[in-house]
């Protein structure tokens, strides 16, 4: 099966993301990213189409690797495609949700892409 995505995702849990929408304010982990949205899991219910506020931070790419001490802070809006429960014996756990970017300027775009790239190779 081949792949239909227009950006390469990576799965990446070490990217810090805050996701706010009215009066939830959330900050965790990407379990993956791409160009065009991340994958995440919080502790509060997000309903389907909520549009939120995302702020990422990733290592700068400029140059052949990351760059770890230095930061790029990536600010979008974004809306939530896809959000559901995890429950281990019956126990709840966490939300999974995945969230698409609909507003990212060019360059966080770019920024996004050039550090996914890097992680690909």
């Amino acid at each position: 099966m081949s792949e239909k995505r227009k950006y390469p995702r990576i799965k990446d849990e070490g990217i810090s993301l805050k996701v706010e929408a009215g009066d939830v304010n959330i900050i965790t982990k990407t379990l993956d990213l791409s160009a065009s949205g991340v994958y995440c899991k919080i502790e509060k219910e997000l309903p389907l189409l909520s549009r939120i506020q995302v702020t990422l931070v990733v290592p700068e790419t400029k140059g052949k690797a990351p760059n770890e001490s230095k930061k790029l802070r990536i600010v979008t809006e974004g809306v939530v495609v896809r959000e559901h429960p995890v429950i281990i014996d019956g126990k709840f756990m966490h939300y999974d949700v995945a969230i698409f970017f609909d507003n990212i300027s060019p360059k966080d775009k770019q920024d996004l892409l050039d550090y996914i790239n890097l992680q690909l190779k």
